[in-house]
């Protein structure tokens, strides 16, 4: 699949007739579309009727597509199952935890642990794959659509036998659940798994280990389905397999592509939410590694349904949206969807073509898009992303325990995502990694709010920095225990053991009006904070608390280990104060790790670096509309004009891309 790179859209051509298909394709070819994704919501079309399977009609589509120059993703229908599956039948479908069972009617209302959902699906998959696998244009499948996008756990029967299952596997006596949960409070203490419930409706709230187990419980069976439908498809082609995830839904996505061939994901940001935009490709680009990510789904204007409908992109963007993702390690880049719906909740969403066959106003972005993808192909081709020397770590885990406990209203993508935004604007090449993620190559690791540190990830840090590495961790890291208990022999676990320090407080400092000073500034200090003492010879303390509660302390603290050095960041720096002491403790450390992978960039506008043989390319996109700069370090050549470029400012204007080459010292 890396011959070239992948431009396509979503397209649904059973729901049209013969002049629509034919006007589609069309139009398809005289704006650059290269591939396309089919199948994924037409389980009806192909199995109208239970056993009456034909999947003839898409074979007809592949075909022509590939007569066309286009290339197809199928995807599997299971998303969407047919009515015949769900009338009669409320113990098939969905129960959300207040015990209402979902309809027929829209998609995801089937419970996908129900064993004749996951039988009819195996069915429907293996015809498919046995039919249309040797296809010339086939390359590639995707799996259902959007796990867990719309719904999250399941509480039905079915479930709930599943959950005794996995309990048991995982505990394996009830006296060690008790004792892990600790459920003599509240007078919880079970005395056989098949008492213990589902988090469902009560008086007040679950136990927190109740409730952040069930939701690992159910990551784990959607990516067990997950599984099961590569496995059969596996069995018929060797086409590379995909789903389109997010880290919006509630799924484990390092558990869920660890058995998938390459990482793809959905993405709707907004223009002005541009860094929301730009952490899936740090992040996808990392799931895989060494394998090109696709980006299956943006909009080529605006997202919208029956009751909403987004601002529509500026003029520029999208092309702006595409050279990132592509200069950032994307083989593919597709938009929901082709030709608007004519029918259907999705009616006002942006599309390609309207429902009558003209160009929308998304249109001409699509095009520019195109143009420039045709334009860096060569070059991009010809190099590689480059690994980052700075790691933001990213765990699904972390979600579901700030899910179960979000203090004050806290969302994980989006604290994750505004920490991520500081590096963007500091101009340091970043990767985001899952946990499970191996460290060889990073200089400086950073692990924002994980409140439970398995001793496999902390093995692997504290290697990391005995290594020589930099690893600053928190806020709100290491207070809970893998069960989400507090620990009992000191309030951060192992980290503060291993940081030196005695945790002398753990409490919410927002609104306490507490001024913490560090690097030559002070700030507000918020969120659920750690505040410590030094207690090991080589710890001491970077920020100390000036005023307010815990007056004194240490918010901040280091301790070198090995070659290397931990960071225990305790607090959040908030308001604009906030923001430059965090980009200064940032700075101290990636200088002092020996970052070379950073750029003198204005915020706003990104640096993709790449390699090739002998020569490193910069791509350098504007993202925010309102142009800037990038410093370049010595002179080089614009490698789209060969025309050559000084060393010094560079400017770039709005939404414009640049890619500089520079022959390595």
């Amino acid at each position: 699949m890396n011959r070239k790179l992948y431009y396509g859209a979503a397209w649904y051509p059973e729901l049209w007739e013969e002049e629509s298909i034919a006007q589609d394709i069309a139009w398809m070819k005289e704006c650059g579309i290269n591939v396309v994704r089919i199948g994924e919501f037409a389980w009806s079309k192909m199995e109208p009727s239970e056993d009456a399977i034909d999947v003839t009609f898409f074979a007809q589509i592949i075909e022509r597509l590939h007569n066309n120059g286009i290339d197809t993703v199928m995807c599997t229908p299971t998303a969407t199952p047919p009515i015949w599956l769900s009338h009669g039948h409320p113990e098939r479908l969905h129960v959300n935890e207040r015990g209402e069972v979902m309809g027929h009617g829209s998609r995801q209302h089937f419970c996908t642990n129900n064993r004749y959902f996951r039988t009819r699906c195996a069915l429907i998959t293996k015809h498919i794959a046995q039919s249309l696998s040797r296809l010339p244009g086939l390359i590639g499948w995707q799996l259902d659509n959007e796990f867990k996008a719309h719904v999250a756990e399941c509480y039905c029967d079915g479930c709930l036998s599943l959950w005794h299952q996995w309990l048991e596997e995982r505990y394996g006596h009830i006296g060690r659940l008790n004792e892990f949960w600790g459920t003599e409070i509240w007078s919880q203490r079970y005395e056989s798994f098949n008492q213990v419930p589902q988090p469902a409706l009560t008086p007040f709230l679950h136990n927190a280990s109740l409730k952040t187990m069930y939701q690992l419980f159910s990551m784990e069976k959607i990516a067990e389905f997950a599984s099961e439908q590569a496995v059969i498809i596996r069995s018929f082609s060797t086409a590379p397999i995909t789903h389109n995830s997010s880290i919006a839904f509630h799924v484990d996505n390092e558990k869920l592509f660890s058995g998938l061939d390459f990482a793809a994901y959905d993405t709707y940001a907004s223009a002005s939410n541009y860094a929301a935009y730009l952490i899936n490709c740090d992040l996808w680009r990392t799931v895989k590694r060494g394998t090109p990510f696709w980006i299956m789904e943006t909009s080529p204007s605006y997202s919208g349904s029956l009751e909403s409908s987004s601002v529509p992109h500026p003029d520029g963007y999208v092309r702006a949206e595409a050279v990132a993702a592509y200069a950032l390690g994307a083989g593919g880049f597709c938009y929901w969807h082709w030709r608007q719906h004519r029918a259907g909740c999705e009616q006002p969403h942006g599309s390609v073509l309207s429902a009558w066959g003209k160009p929308t106003i998304g249109f001409k972005n699509v095009v520019e898009a195109s143009l420039a993808k045709e334009e860096l192909q060569p070059l991009l081709l010809a190099t590689v992303p480059m690994q980052a020397e700075a790691a933001i770590t990213y765990s699904d885990t972390a979600k579901a325990f700030i899910r179960t406990e979000p203090m004050r209203k806290l969302n994980y993508r989006g604290l994750v995502t505004d920490y991520y935004s500081r590096l963007l604007e500091m101009g340091v090449h970043r990767d985001l990694i899952m946990e499970g993620a191996e460290l060889d190559g990073y200089k400086l690791l950073l692990t924002p709010f994980l409140p439970s540190l398995s001793p496999v990830f902390l093995e692997r840090a504290l290697a990391f920095v005995k290594n020589g590495g930099i690893w600053i961790a928190g806020p709100l890291t290491g207070g809970r225990s893998e069960e989400h208990t507090i620990h009992t022999d000191a309030a951060l676990g192992q980290l503060e053991k291993l940081a030196g320090v005695e945790t002398v407080y753990t409490f919410p400092m927002d609104g306490t009006g507490t001024i913490g000073q560090a690097f030559g500034l002070s700030a507000s200090l918020g969120m659920w904070s750690a505040v410590f003492e030094p207690r090991e010879p080589n710890a001491k303390s970077i920020g100390k608390i000036r005023h307010g509660a815990a007056t004194g302390l240490s918010f901040i603290t280091e301790r070198a280990i090995g070659e290397g050095k931990l960071v225990l960041l305790g607090s959040m720096p908030a308001g604009e104060d906030g923001d430059d002491m965090l980009k200064r403790l940032i700075n101290n450390y990636a200088c002092e790790a020996g970052l070379t992978l950073r750029t003198d960039v204005t915020p706003g506008t990104v640096v993709a670096p790449r390699q090739g043989n002998g020569y490193r390319l910069w791509v350098i996109v504007n993202m925010n509309g309102a142009g800037g700069s990038v410093t370049l370090p010595q002179g080089g050549i614009d490698a789209l004009t060969q025309t050559g470029v000084a060393a010094g400012p560079l400017t770039v204007g709005s939404y414009e891309y640049r890619i500089i080459r520079f022959q390595e010292r």
